[in-house]
């Protein structure tokens, strides 16, 4: 009873996410098509602060916490792609799940002891599936640098017949893209570029980004 709730609530949030903006499906319509269509997303560290318990609304929406009256502190930011296989065809009702820290470099992690502000209004952790058309959606925020790291949202996407794939969204045009050492463990520079998302303002939203993130996962489906 528990998952099927939560498996409608997020249905309705995604379709929400969609009808109410269009947001990075308008910005950025086109559809992967041709060789890199076919290229697996490159795999990347997991990292230390995968939510040690996951929040109690993990829905695709991060700026708006169930129950709260307030949003989240940070840029507001849509986040949308398609998910496919090494053939180029969309996987339907893959789970993808997206964390990072708040906007004051700080994630909700009992490891995270940075001395930064806790921002209660934002989940730091979503989930969405895709639905036939193959795409995710997330409203999330601008992600923000911390010692050590450039700006970066950690994925991880689960299909049925799929190996889980875990990988990072970075920002274009960040200049600490340079110097980042889990951005550059990607050595070729076509497959790190396709880690690289341009953040585009919302039309008729402001102060709002969006941005497509197409995620190919390796292999068919045929195998586990």
């Amino acid at each position: 009873m528990h998952i099927a709730r939560s498996t409608a609530r997020e249905r309705h949030s995604r379709r929400a996410f969609l009808t109410h903006t269009g947001t990075a499906l308008a910005v950025f319509p086109s559809i992967l098509t041709g060789a890199e269509s076919l290229t697996a997303t490159p795999r990347q560290t997991t990292g230390p602060f995968f939510p040690a318990s996951l929040p109690l609304d993990s829905d695709n929406d991060l700026v708006h916490v169930r129950g709260s009256a307030s949003l989240a502190t940070g840029t507001i930011t849509h986040i949308a792609g398609r998910v496919s296989d090494a053939r180029g065809r969309i996987v339907a009702g893959a789970h993808v799940e997206i964390w990072q820290c708040n906007a004051f470099g700080r994630y909700h992690h009992p490891r995270d002891r940075r001395d930064a502000p806790i921002d209660p209004h934002f989940q730091g952790y979503g989930r969405s599936i895709t639905g036939n058309d193959g795409l995710y959606s997330f409203r999330t925020i601008k992600p923000v640098a911390y010692p050590g790291r450039t700006p970066h949202i950690h994925f991880a996407v689960s299909a049925d017949g799929f190996e889980r794939l875990v990988t990072q969204m970075y920002v274009a045009g960040e200049p600490r893209n340079a110097n980042d050492g889990v951005l550059n463990r990607v050595r070729d520079s076509s497959a790190r570029a396709r880690l690289i998302v341009a953040l585009e303002p919302v039309p008729g939203a402001a102060h709002e980004l969006a941005g497509r993130f197409d995620l190919v996962l390796a292999g068919d489906g045929r195998s586990g």
